[in-house]
């Protein structure tokens, strides 16, 4: 009998080092959904009841959001979606995000009156700008700033005015973002900023930031890249949390686990139909997903903590480059530089 496209039985080395990548997706996100690593909390920071497997239904019990007003970026599906639906449900007045208003608008439409959508094209400081004076044409104080909105692993090398696409769109606009509106939350009886980073910070090089390759046009892999944005995203938090201290006004960064989002949209195809059918023993369903950043925006409990990381509903010492004082404080002037003319 002939045989009709016969399976190779060798790789090639680009072969190799593409299943070897999507190995390494599945082993991080395995590991994070299991939580094997020994947890280290840190000192004097409230720990919860909550594990892995509770739901923003969990977190959000006896939770009065009325009168509460919070932006969430990328609202318009995944852990932004159900964490604009969550936060609604319980009285909160949500602005949403989306990269087009079309886009935001029926995000805002499928949970309710209490949202209001705006575009957001976080790739475009021109967008953010934007985004950020319409909303601070609203006037009102700003309880939780939630910067969500990420991309991921990009197969192949992109840029945004001349810096690699992740860097740019994971941490720069929301840097911006943030510097634009920070007013606003510290306006709030009680701010808080709470950024979305991941426990795919190991993927940065031992460096944590490149500062000398922000264009990625040197050398190029989708994972490292990702790495060192959400390396970023915590960097950020941290400093952010020393310049707020003294104040009312709290940032913390969260890594959600392993979630089965959109975020994996940007994965080869043949990767996402290997990931997908062992998705489900994996990673959290996205209510669950997002418990620990709605957690992290609304716990009465958390009124006075700032600086920290969390995951599974509780906060963890993070390794890596994540708790580097100096390089968040070389990070943030750096991004200063980068966004100078958007900051006026």
């Amino acid at each position: 009998m002939r045989r009709s496209n016969p399976m190779p039985t060798t790789l090639s080395r680009r072969g190799f080092l593409q299943v070897s990548s999507a190995a390494a997706v599945a082993a991080a996100t395995s590991a994070c959904s299991r939580g094997d690593e020994v947890k280290v909390r840190p000192e004097g920071v409230p720990v919860s009841t909550f594990t892995k497997k509770t739901s923003v239904a969990e977190v959000l019990a006896g939770v009065d959001l009325t009168g509460k007003t919070v932006l969430v970026t990328g609202a318009t599906s995944g852990l932004g979606l159900e964490s604009m639906r969550a936060l609604a449900e319980k009285g909160a007045s949500v602005l949403g995000t989306g990269r087009t208003l079309a886009k935001a608008r029926e995000a805002c439409d499928s949970v309710g009156a209490r949202c209001t959508p705006f575009e957001l094209e976080l790739e475009s400081l021109d967008s953010v700008r934007a985004c950020a004076d319409a909303v601070r044409a609203l006037g009102t104080p700003i309880d939780v700033l939630m910067l969500n909105a990420g991309i991921m692993s990009l197969p192949k090398l992109e840029q945004v005015n001349g810096l690699e696409k992740q860097f740019a769109v994971n941490h720069l606009g929301h840097f911006l973002l943030a510097h634009r509106l920070l007013d606003q939350v510290k306006a709030a009886p009680q701010g808080r900023v709470v950024t979305m980073s991941s426990s795919a910070y190991k993927w940065a090089p031992p460096a944590g930031i490149e500062f000398d390759n922000l264009s990625g046009a040197r050398e190029y892999d989708g994972n490292k890249a990702y790495g060192i944005a959400k390396t970023a995203n915590g960097l950020f938090s941290l400093e952010l949390a020393r310049q707020l201290a003294g104040t009312t006004t709290t940032s913390n960064s969260v890594n959600p686990g392993a979630v089965n989002t959109n975020l994996m949209r940007n994965l080869p195809a043949w990767q996402r139909q290997i990931f997908t059918p062992i998705a489900k023993f994996l990673v959290k369903p996205v209510d669950v997903g997002a418990a620990t950043q709605v957690y992290v925006a609304t716990a009465p409990a958390l009124a006075t903590v700032s600086g920290c990381y969390f995951e599974d509903c509780n906060p963890v010492v993070p390794g890596g480059s994540m708790t580097d004082a100096k390089l968040a404080q070389q990070l943030w002037a750096k991004s200063e530089e980068l966004v100078a003319a958007y900051l006026a």
